[in-house]
């Protein structure tokens, strides 16, 4: 309850590095309460307690709130437990968020199961009927693997930041994402390379095709909206030994609108 009562909404932008634009937010969930320091805290009491939709219901109005406040030009990216697609309010044409479904990519993870939500392609049917765009969230960190392609058919598709991590020193991570990276570009899908920390990551997933890019490189999370700040040198091509086949080059960065 004092996780509830004290909640807030962290942004992190998602930027285009080669034309240095902010494409997108995520917002990321936060309280002030201590017993619960990070969000998967929270969610791992509130599914004990039954609780995850209150919880989720709490988010999606909260962003919705700065949403009408704020009118930001950019898009949200808003993550849901894979509960909320049992939750009617999702759905609910009246729900605070549903006003601004257009501007708003619904994130699902790849770390957490879907066995207990049936139907789920139809679900994601009709988030997309009513506006919404769907997204992969940290892909290559779960179990779930390409199954989720199939299932969810994303618009986007997020890189956990597990692959991106060295990824300039690493030649089986610079393959694995290029792999990806081909794979979603035949599919018609966005890429985006999560958890970004250093110039030579931005650089190299840039190239092997990861249209745009999140991390700390940028900005981290905070209250809406945290300036960016531009490495040098991203605008450049880089190259990088033995990629082979995988170096084809980035994708059309063009952007979510």
């Amino acid at each position: 309850a004092r996780g509830l009562q004290t909640l807030w909404m962290a942004y992190q932008p998602i930027v285009n590095p080669v034309r240095q634009e902010i494409v997108a937010y995520e917002a990321l969930v936060r309280t002030r309460e201590p017993s619960l320091p990070h969000p998967g805290a929270m969610f791992s009491v509130a599914e004990r307690l039954g609780r995850v939709h209150e919880v989720g219901r709490a988010i999606r109005t909260s962003v919705a709130g700065l949403l009408s406040e704020r009118r930001p030009e950019h898009d949200i990216f808003l993550n849901l437990h894979p509960l909320d697609l049992l939750d009617e309010r999702l759905f609910a044409a009246d729900a605070p968020i549903t006003a601004f479904s257009q501007q708003v990519v619904l994130e699902v993870t790849e770390r957490a199961t879907l066995d207990r939500v049936h139907d789920v392609a139809g679900r994601i049917r009709t988030l997309r009927g009513l506006g919404y765009r769907v997204a992969v969230d940290d892909l290559g960190a779960g179990y779930a693997g390409l199954n989720y392609f199939a299932t969810l058919s994303p618009d986007v598709v997020k890189i956990d930041m597990a692959l991106v991590r060295n990824l300039h020193l690493d030649a089986v991570r610079r393959r694995i994402v290029g792999s990806l990276c081909t794979l979603c570009k035949g599919l018609g899908m966005l890429v985006v390379a999560e958890g970004v920390e250093l110039a030579e990551e931005a650089a190299v997933a840039t190239e092997l095709g990861c249209d745009l890019l999140q991390g700390f490189l940028f900005a981290r999370p905070d209250v809406a909206f945290p300036r960016v700040t531009w490495a040098p040198g991203l605008r450049d091509s880089v190259s990088v030994p033995a990629l082979g086949r995988w170096g084809s080059g980035g994708g059309d960065a063009s952007g979510l609108g």
